[in-house]
């Protein structure tokens, strides 16, 4: 089976990574460099009171994640349902004739 790869292909894998690498990559790379709390819920002290919260919001990295995930999930949908079949590709079996 032949893969060619369009404008198309490149483009969802380019924009699913670039989603998925801000998401992971770069924001975590800011949330260490931001100083501790690296955790992903604000921390309190005993009497309740918010002391510290993440750089960056959880949702907001969650988000670029699963954006990336759907570019990848619909890209995938995409060549499903443009995938050529064998003899769509010239392909053809002669069959032996009385």
């Amino acid at each position: 089976m032949k893969h060619d790869i369009d404008a198309i292909d490149r483009l969802a894998m380019g924009l699913s990574a670039a989603f998925m690498l801000l998401g992971i990559v770069v924001l975590g790379i800011v949330e260490v460099i931001a100083g501790q709390p690296y955790g992903a819920a604000p921390v309190t002290n005993d009497a309740g009171e918010v002391v510290a919260t993440p750089t960056v919001d959880p949702t907001l990295r969650t988000g670029l994640v699963l954006a990336g995930l759907v570019v990848l999930l619909l890209w995938g949908s995409y060549r499903f349902l443009t995938a050529e079949t064998e003899t769509e590709r010239g392909r053809t079996v002669e069959a032996p004739s009385d």
